[in-house]
């Protein structure tokens, strides 16, 4: 309950565009990102106050319609600001404390990312006139992308996720079973179209349309899509779904994936069973057991499937190809390991028998 009163208060510190942005890009979102991007847009119109508009100015008097007034200059000038950078708040005590902020080039990202999904939203509800961050140039990072799941790891994964009650015991066995069509359906979901986990656990089940294969997402920023489901996602979701509908207690919830108190599912609650599949699949790196992961594993099946970047972009719902890029170059990279990991330096082959 603390952080929900956190972040209502630094919001009512800010503009309300900025509340209804948060609302709409990050619903479904934990608590802290939320708070996170607040802060990211906080400390923005800190800057614009501190070197445009003048200290008379608080955050919350920027207008939508002074943000016209933006530059690629201002955005530049900003982004070189964040790499150090003196924040002051009120303490407990009514103290007011200074401390130096720093960020390297994935904190420089983050919130620029932040500012740019802001304008867009500003800009797609007709509030500004023009999208400045369009020019914006974003750092490049200098960080190892993270693995997928490779076959093996999907293979066991799905195993255990259906046959559960051979891994599990006593009241973890019992929540299991309780849970067991709604996580097939969930985590099949997710590794069949790679939707982000805020994105599936919004889902209400007037979404799914079993007529056309499909349900209807919202992504970041608002928009719709409409993700089509594999043959072998539609049928467990159609089980869900009849399960759902023969449940007196559930048959008129909204949300599709819902608690066992009957309320919409959280992406907390996605990640911790899926720590737990992980572990009883003997799945045990860290970066693997996180949801992002079957995310990240779809759009390299694609990659691996040769399809092609502008459609593998779509189906990810990126608006910047330059994020789909990351995933062939990690792609290549892994291949050139394993060609090179299974070469014979004599030239023979490994079943050759002269």
């Amino acid at each position: 309950m603390s952080k929900y009163i956190d972040l209502t208060k630094i919001l009512t510190k800010l503009p309300d565009y900025v509340f209804d942005y948060i609302q709409v890009a990050y619903d479904g979102e934990s608590i802290n990102t939320q708070i996170g991007y607040s802060i990211d847009i906080k400390t923005f119109l800190d800057y614009l106050i501190k070197f445009k508009f003048g200290k008379s100015f608080s955050p919350e008097d920027i207008t939508a319609d002074m943000l016209n007034e933006v530059t690629l200059r201002d955005l530049n000038g900003f982004k070189a600001y964040l790499r150090e950078y003196e924040s002051e708040y009120v303490s407990a005590t009514g103290r007011v404390i200074k401390r130096t902020r720093t960020n390297n080039e994935y904190g420089i990202n983050r919130k620029l990312s932040g500012i740019r999904g802001l304008f867009l939203y500003l800009y797609k509800n007709d509030l500004i006139d023009h999208n400045v961050t369009d020019k914006l140039d974003f750092k490049k990072l200098h960080q190892k992308m993270k693995r997928p799941l490779n076959t093996n790891d999907v293979m066991n994964l799905i195993n255990v996720i259906y046959n559960g009650e051979d891994y599990f015991e006593g009241r973890n066995r019992a929540s299991y079973l309780n849970r067991k069509q709604r996580d097939i359906a969930l985590f099949t979901a997710y590794l069949g179209t790679g939707c982000r986990v805020s994105e599936l656990v919004n889902l209400n089940i007037t979404d799914v349309d079993f007529e056309t294969s499909s349900f209807l997402i919202t992504r970041k920023g608002g928009d719709r899509q409409e993700i089509f489901m594999p043959v072998q996602v539609e049928n467990e979701m159609l089980k869900y779904v009849e399960e759902r509908l023969a449940d007196e207690e559930t048959k008129d919830t909204d949300p599709l994936f819902i608690s066992r108190n009957k309320k919409r599912i959280l992406p907390q609650t996605v990640e911790k069973n899926l720590k737990n599949y992980c572990r009883a699949a003997g799945i045990t790196d860290p970066e693997k057991m996180h949801p992002h992961s079957l995310r990240r594993t779809f759009a390299c099946n694609l990659i691996a499937d040769g399809i092609d970047i502008k459609m593998v972009a779509e189906l990810m719902g990126h608006k910047n190809i330059e994020v789909t890029h990351r995933y062939y170059t990690q792609y290549a990279a892994e291949r050139r390991k394993q060609v090179m990991r299974s070469l014979d330096i004599t030239g023979r082959k490994e079943d050759e028998n002269g």
